[in-house]
């Protein structure tokens, strides 16, 4: 299979409606490829499509819609290497986490086929109602119409079939706006479930500048649903817009983690393993990237010095190599953001105990210490190769990790039972994970963030409620 061919095919389909390409320069065999930038006729266009086609395959029974779910994953499977590549270029990340990527994206896409046939109403009973006999009633969930996701370029694919496989699972028509920087695994997506059998139409993806589609997308009432992962900031201006419709916004984080005294001393090692893992696996740019760390000031010096060391032994590389362990950032404005907060930081005070340099199209990663709550690294998400390591020195760490504009995962590393059922009763989080950092996500759990963190519920068994709704029938017999 030519691949690049294979793309080009699908972006060309929009070329009936005379649009602009979109200036993006892609690296690697996707060079060469250039996506469309959408205007408000096409896009008019790509709605009244998808409300047609969603009218015709809502009739559809959920063993066929699980069928093209469950035959797109065996496609993918045997087309893993090259959805590897695509994600690796595209994303700039490193293949062995562009393999790790796919291979979750299987699962994800097969468990939106076996939870949505969980997908059961119940019987009511009404004659608990003083008037209520005579009456059998039950509860069912229908499709809900044309859903609009929006996706980052971090996990371009993953991300995008948490959305498309729910939608797509309880009989919704799809419109995917991937992101700018990332398209292409999308379209190869649309290809591979389109040759397990889902109608053309059914999902359409379109490119371009994301608050412009954005505004013309959501000035239809076709549109049901609008889920997006992203930043605060558009999080805020889309929950603004979508005015009495459904909505699911998954947002930042500042990932924090504390590390107890009570750790036994023999973990110290593997606990520092998974603290440089969770920071720096694709340069830290995730949502759930592990940003903060406090540590008890009984073990706080033999973990530091863990973390330091293993954080040096991190080698950069080309992102085909499979012993790189972090490569070039997605753009060279995310690299000057970074620096500059580093830089911020440490003018503030702050101690960079390794890294805090570019290198070539990276930053080298950084562990920092003496930093001060109000500094942007440790108040805002980075997204980028950087860990804030701190000394609890006795402070309350419920208080100090609740007072945060954020709540999304936290971590805690115990050893004491009765602590790890404390915290996980105390911290305002909607994840919380004893003995594992932040950065941990299992694609079936549930997935919300509270306060800044998001909106709704994400996870596969969870979105899948959110893309349908409810609807009770009472048939009276006496």
């Amino acid at each position: 299979m030519e691949i690049t061919k294979v793309i080009e095919n699908e972006i060309k389909k929009a070329s009936k409606y005379n649009l602009n390409t979109y200036p993006y320069k892609y690296i690697g065999s996707l060079e060469n490829l250039t996506i469309y930038d959408f205007d408000e006729p096409a896009l008019a266009d790509v709605v009244k499509t998808a409300q047609e086609k969603y009218l015709e395959y809502r009739k559809t029974t959920l063993y066929q819609r699980t069928e093209i779910l469950l035959n797109t994953t065996k496609l993918m499977e045997e087309h893993k290497e090259t959805i590897a590549e695509i994600i690796s270029y595209e994303a700039k990340k490193p293949v062995k986490f562009a393999m790790q990527e796919v291979e979750r994206s299987i699962q994800t896409l097969k468990l939106s086929g076996i939870e949505a046939s969980k997908l059961e109403g119940e019987y009511i009973n009404l004659d608990v109602a003083a008037n209520g006999g005579g009456r059998n009633a039950f509860t069912k969930y229908e499709s809900l119409g044309v859903v609009y996701a929006m996706t980052p370029f971090n996990f371009p694919l993953n991300l995008v079939i948490h959305k498309v496989g729910p939608a797509l699972a309880v009989g919704n028509s799809v419109i995917v706006k991937p992101s700018e920087k990332t398209p292409f695994s999308t379209y190869f997506l649309k290809y591979l479930l389109e040759q397990s059998g889902l109608p053309e139409g059914v999902m359409q993806v379109v490119t371009g500048d994301g608050e412009k589609v954005s505004d013309a997308l959501l000035s239809h009432d076709e549109i049901k649903k609008l889920s997006f992962t992203g930043s605060v900031r558009v999080g805020e201006i889309l929950k603004n817009k979508i005015g009495l419709r459904k909505l699911t916004l998954e947002l930042g984080s500042t990932s924090p983690l504390y590390i107890s005294k009570n750790v036994k001393k023999e973990n110290i090692k593997d606990i520092a393993e998974q603290v440089v893992n969770g920071a720096f696996a694709y340069n830290g740019q995730a949502c759930i990237s592990t940003q903060k760390v406090f540590i008890d000031d009984e073990v706080f010096e033999s973990v530091i010095e863990e973390i330091v060391k293993k954080t040096k032994q991190l080698q950069y590389g080309p992102l085909n190599d499979h012993t790189t362990d972090y490569s070039d950032l997605i753009d060279s404005q995310s690299q000057q953001r970074i620096i500059e907060w580093i830089k911020e930081a440490e003018q503030g005070g702050a101690e960079i105990l390794t890294g805090g340099e570019i290198y070539k199209g990276s930053v080298k990663p950084t562990v920092i210490t003496g930093t001060t709550e109000d500094m942007k690294i440790c108040r805002q998400e980075i997204f980028g190769p950087v860990v804030v390591i701190e000394n609890l020195k006795g402070r309350n760490i419920t208080e100090i990790l609740n007072d945060s504009s954020f709540g999304l995962n936290a971590g805690v590393f115990t050893s004491d039972f009765e602590e790890a059922l404390q915290l996980s009763n105390d911290l305002d989080y909607g994840q919380v994970l004893i003995n594992d950092v932040p950065t941990v996500r299992f694609d079936h759990m549930p997935y919300n963030g509270r306060r800044h963190s998001g909106y709704g519920t994400e996870g596969i068994k969870y979105a899948i409620k959110e893309m349908s709704q409810l609807k009770m029938v009472s048939l009276k017999y006496v």
